[in-house]
C-alpha cells in the first residue's frame, strides 16, 4: 500500500522540467531567498517534501556543516534525491539522512534548528494542513526559523487560472487533498509564528517567507 502523500511518484520523472517550463527559475529563486535565513554554525535542518533533491545542494552550499533530515513521502522522489547527492555532493552524503515517510515518522525527541517546507503546505486541505504544521512545530527548536516558499493567494485573473489548472492537474496525477490554496498563513499564525517576507517572484505569485 502506498504511503500517504506519496502520489508524487507519478510525476517524479518530469516534475522539475515541467516546473521550469511554466515558471522558469522563479521557484528556485524563491527557495534560495528563503534559505538565506539559515542559521550560522552547524544547524540540524529538517527538510520536508524536498522533491528531487536540488534544495539539498543549496542548503549545503550555504551551510556546509549542516546535518539534514530529508523527509519525503514519495519513494521515487527520495530515490532521485539520493542520486542527486551521489552525483553532485558525494562528500556530503554522511550529513544527510534520507527518510521515507511523512511527519508521522518524526521521533518525539527529534528537534531541529530550522524547518524547511518548500511548495509543500499548499498541497493539503485545511484539516490535514493543521495536523501537519502542528507536528512540525513540535519538532522545531524554540526560535528556529521555519522557511517557506510557496504560491501566494492569486491576485490577478491569470494567476487564478494558472493556480486552478495546477490544482486540477496535480489532483488527478498525485491525489493531493487540496482543491484550492489553503490558508497556510493562518495556520502558521495559529502557532504563534510571525512572517518576515524575503522575496516575491513571478509577478508576486510565488513568495518566500521566514516564520519565527
Amino acid at each position: 500500500m502506498p504511503l500517504p502523500d506519496s502520489g508524487f511518484d507519478y510525476v517524479a520523472a518530469f516534475y522539475d522540467p515541467l516546473a521550469r517550463l511554466v515558471y522558469g527559475r522563479a521557484l528556485q529563486r524563491a527557495q534560495q531567498a528563503a534559505l538565506e535565513a539559515l542559521l550560522t554554525g552547524t544547524p540540524r535542518i529538517l527538510i520536508v517534501g524536498g522533491g528531487t533533491g536540488w534544495v539539498l545542494g543549496e542548503v549545503l552550499r550555504q551551510r556546509p556543516e549542516a546535518q539534514i533530515l530529508y523527509l519525503e513521502a514519495s519513494p521515487q522522489m527520495l530515490r532521485r534525491s539520493q542520486e542527486f547527492m551521489q552525483q553532485h555532493w558525494p562528500s556530503k552524503l554522511a550529513q544527510v539522512e534520507f527518510r521515507l515517510g511523512t511527519e508521522a515518522t518524526l521521533q518525539p525527541q527529534e528537534q531541529f534548528d530550522a524547518v524547511v517546507t518548500f511548495f509543500l503546505l499548499d498541497l493539503f486541505e485545511p484539516h490535514r494542513l493543521r495536523e501537519l504544521v502542528a507536528r512540525l512545530q513540535a519538532a522545531r527548536r524554540l526560535g528556529a526559523p521555519w522557511l517557506v516558499a510557496d504560491f501566494a493567494f492569486p491576485r490577478t485573473w491569470w494567476q487564478r487560472l494558472l493556480l486552478a489548472t495546477m490544482y486540477a492537474f496535480f489532483g488527478l496525477t498525485t491525489g493531493i487533498s487540496a482543491r484550492r490554496r489553503p490558508p497556510l498563513e493562518a495556520e502558521l499564525e495559529r502557532l504563534g509564528l510571525s512572517a518576515r517576507p524575503v522575496g516575491a517572484f513571478y509577478g508576486g505569485m510565488v513568495e518566500a517567507t521566514v516564520w519565527q
